[in-house]
């Protein structure tokens, strides 16, 4: 471990996915300093993921006096998908042009994704500046030894350790954290209404929770009527949720 200051203030990132548990289950065990710990609720997380942060969150109290510091952006991502008003004078004449409403994001694509930066990244990098400004923070990232590559100036524990992100999952499974069954069930256990996920997580969404199903049929048909068959309408290029559901629907029949 490179040296820090016991004096300096401890800001550690908490997704709350396996890498992120796992630096912060590592770094309460192995005495680390930490004095604040940020998580970005986007409000779309599964519900075993909410269940897991406060099992978590509990034993980081118990630890080290602390709750985890929940940011949340204040009107959330329906807000953002359907509601927030355009007042770039360049965003209001293209949708003026495309004959799309001034107001709404529609469903995030590749070359704008909002979501992440709204709703995660710019509240998380909002409060480390400020921390950093004000206390002179040093700021933790679960980042896995095999993604290294994404490591940008901060601290990097599981990096340093050399712990890969099948290392990071077993470390919360031998620690009795299990994320409700998440990882035995998708590869990443990200906001289930993602659009960038592959058709197959999304075909494990419909049968595991049908009732997060049943919610993202019901923003895919508003977003289908306000925006119209273009990118912001569309769930995913050439794929409706409708169509999706119809298209497992037939799966089932066939494979019955």
């Amino acid at each position: 471990m490179a040296g820090t200051s016991q004096n300096n203030f401890h800001a550690v990132s908490l997704s709350g996915g396996k890498d992120s548990t796992a630096m912060l289950l590592l770094m309460i065990e192995r005495d680390m300093p930490i004095d604040m710990v940020l998580y970005a609720d986007t409000g779309m997380e599964f519900p075993e993921m909410y269940d897991h942060l406060a099992k978590l969150d509990a034993y980081l109290y118990e630890q080290r006096g602390i709750h985890i510091t929940v940011l949340r952006h204040p009107k959330g991502f329906e807000y953002l998908m359907f509601d927030e008003p355009k007042v770039k004078p360049s965003s209001i004449e293209n949708r003026l042009r495309l004959g799309v409403p001034l107001y709404g994001n529609g469903w995030p694509g590749i070359r704008v994704r909002w979501c992440t930066g709204a709703l995660k990244t710019k509240l998380i990098d909002k409060e480390v500046k400020r921390l950093k400004g004000e206390l002179g923070a040093i700021h933790y990232i679960g980042i896995a030894y095999d993604e290294a590559c994404r490591c940008k100036g901060e601290r990097y524990p599981l990096v340093e350790w050399g712990i890969t992100e099948a290392q990071a999952l077993q470390i919360c499974y031998d620690r009795g954290y299990d994320f409700g069954g998440l990882y035995e069930i998708y590869n990443r256990a990200s906001c289930w209404c993602c659009p960038f996920q592959r058709i197959g997580e999304l075909r494990k969404l419909r049968k595991h929770h049908p009732e997060l199903w049943a919610k993202l049929m019901e923003l895919d048909d508003r977003a289908g009527k306000q925006f119209g068959p273009g990118p912001l309408g569309q769930f995913k290029k050439d794929w409706s949720v409708l169509r999706l559901e119809e298209r497992f629907a037939q799966e089932d029949s066939t494979a019955a």
